[in-house]
């Protein structure tokens, strides 16, 4: 019977979306979509003096400007890009593992009905819950029901083995809940890198220009000096975007867990208390 139990969280069904595996693809795409952005709307004839875009930007033209910061914006975009990405494909994986409901309306519901020792209308609420809050939560009452039924054990160890279950089938859960987070967090440090080593390109091109001397050169001083001023600016919205993604999903996992550690803790404790004769 403790095997059957173990093995319990294994058989927890999946339903919904539950992120993307092969996030390589979405930076290949981002990567992809990043250069048509670089060279069919940043670098449009259409923003830069006599339509071509290897004159100066059209006085004004944001877009033209941007497409001056060199090779690097398209980096710089790509990665962007793929903090939209990643941060949409979290949000949603998210959304289905906290299942059909409010959370901490699930955890009441659930808290409530234990307490007055209705398992059969908490896995009720599993069930209409879904996501992974409901696979872990109906981990946890199917080893409470199993351990009603398993004899020989004292209820120390039956209560050990509740609460191992709802830790065995959580940690089975986190991947999901955590999948693609390194990346947001990586993209956090790679955009402020990427702007900074732009920034110094675009320092090397200036210095050069006035190494150079004379007036003649005042464009493509300017031009360097543009292009690190676009750098940065680039690579800072890029680190701010993805840090806000990072921090703000990291907090919803955590109150999701801190969420399921509850009810785990209810039932382990209802367990305790509704039996205090050893099986």
């Amino acid at each position: 019977m403790a095997n059957s139990q173990t093995k319990a969280p294994a058989k927890a069904k999946k339903q919904g979306f539950q992120g993307v595996r092969a996030a390589f693809w979405i930076i290949v795409l981002c990567f992809i979509a990043g250069v048509c952005f670089y060279e069919f709307v940043l670098g449009n004839p259409g923003n830069f003096q006599g339509g071509d875009n290897a004159n100066a930007p059209l006085p004004g033209n944001l877009l033209g400007t941007i497409y001056k910061g060199g090779i690097v914006v398209p980096v710089i975009i790509t990665l962007l890009f793929t903090v939209i990405a990643l941060s949409v494909e979290r949000g949603l994986a998210l959304r289905t593992a906290n299942g059909k409901s409010s959370l901490v309306k699930f955890v009441a519901n659930v808290k409530a009905a234990v307490s007055a020792g209705d398992m059969a209308k908490a896995q009720q609420l599993c069930d209409k819950q879904q996501g992974v809050v409901g696979n872990v939560v109906t981990a946890s009452l199917k080893a409470y029901s199993e351990m009603e039924n398993t004899p020989g054990l004292k209820k120390e160890q039956k209560v050990s083995k509740i609460q191992q279950a709802h830790e065995e089938a959580v940690q089975l859960e986190m991947p999901t809940l955590q999948m693609n987070m390194p990346i947001l967090a990586t993209l956090v440090t790679l955009g402020t890198l990427t702007a900074l080593f732009g920034t110094v390109v675009g320092m090397i091109k200036s210095f050069a220009a006035l190494a150079a001397g004379g007036g003649g050169d005042s464009l493509e001083l300017s031009t360097g000096i543009s292009e690190a001023l676009v750098n940065t600016a680039s690579g800072i919205l890029t680190s701010w975007c993805a840090v806000v993604a990072y921090n703000y999903y990291s907090n919803k996992i955590d109150k999701l867990t801190y969420a399921l550690d509850e009810v785990g803790y209810t039932i382990a404790k209802t367990y305790e208390a509704n039996h205090t004769e050893e099986a």
